[in-house]
């Protein structure tokens, strides 16, 4: 196995797990060794990612493990950009409670069953030296505007904040088609926690989640068949303004998910948070 192979990018960590009562005691590098194709290379590469739980937790260390000792191993994990950002740039804000940080694409904001290790909540916590913790999330293709808090009394208040939708959101995409309009548009999200996420018109069941977003400032560019619209998010629900605007027959630029034409190699679409706004705090990309 290649860690950097042509599916490091592949959707989905059920790809590649294996599963394996241990027949003996001994040390986990050496038991998966003897029980799995896997160089002691990968096996020590999945352990720095934290791709290994040893009955039910996730192993960073060559663990002493017991009979019966049950291993999940994620063989094939997602690999995401290396920590070779320059974050003092990339940091906007920062003050004792919390930062803003303009996030790149295809990155994620957090951990994954399968890599600890290769998300921007790590590489500011490293840069920090102290922990950062997440307060709300970009899909990994989005790049643009985060928060992340300092604090625990921060991570709350802001919690409290989105619950009372008193954070303002906007962001900017590239689309294809020249069908979009400004103007407020509601969908609801049947629910799943697959991608992709399907959305429709009428409320055909109450689970299905209420989706609201306002397009504004419409620009066309009828030579590139294309759209630059920028959108206020009005309710958060997981890749909400991807489906919505692929609903409204105008994928963004890249989203192969949800209908787009590829674009580029690494997981990258043409969406940005390019402004946040809440208390007194006003946020917004510099072109």
């Amino acid at each position: 196995m290649s860690m950097q192979s042509d599916s490091q990018y592949c959707n989905g960590f059920e790809y590649g797990v294996r599963h394996l009562l241990s027949p003996k005691s001994g040390q986990m590098t050496d038991i998966i060794l003897s029980n799995l194709n896997l160089s002691l290379t990968e096996v020590e590469a999945l352990i720095h990612l934290g791709s290994i739980y040893l009955d039910g937790k996730r192993m960073q260390t060559n663990a002493p493990v017991f009979e019966g000792s049950y291993i999940r191993v994620h063989s094939k994990p997602r690999r995401f950009p290396k920590n070779d950002y320059l974050w003092s740039e990339r940091i906007l804000f920062q003050n004792d409670n919390f930062l803003v940080v303009n996030k790149p694409a295809g990155l994620p904001v957090h951990a994954s069953v399968d890599n600890l290790s290769e998300n921007l909540q790590k590489y500011l916590t490293d840069f920090f030296h102290t922990e950062i913790f997440v307060t709300h999330r970009l899909d990994i293709p989005t790049s643009g505007l985060l928060v992340y808090a300092k604090n625990r009394n921060f991570l709350t208040l802001f919690n409290h904040l989105l619950a009372t939708r008193s954070v303002q959101k906007f962001y900017r995409a590239t689309t294809e088609g020249m069908g979009l309009k400004n103007g407020e548009f509601i969908h609801y999200m049947e629910p799943s926690p697959r991608a992709p996420k399907k959305v429709h018109q009428q409320q055909q069941n109450p689970t299905w989640l209420e989706c609201r977003l306002r397009l504004f400032d419409v620009q066309n560019f009828p030579e590139q068949n294309q759209q630059i619209v920028r959108i206020e998010l009005l309710t958060g629900r997981t890749h909400q303004i991807r489906a919505q605007l692929s609903a409204l027959g105008s994928p963004i630029c890249g989203d192969v998910q949800y209908g787009g034409q590829k674009k580029y190699d690494l997981e990258q679409i043409d969406l940005e948070a390019e402004s946040l706004k809440f208390l007194d705090f006003d946020f917004t990309l510099k072109r």
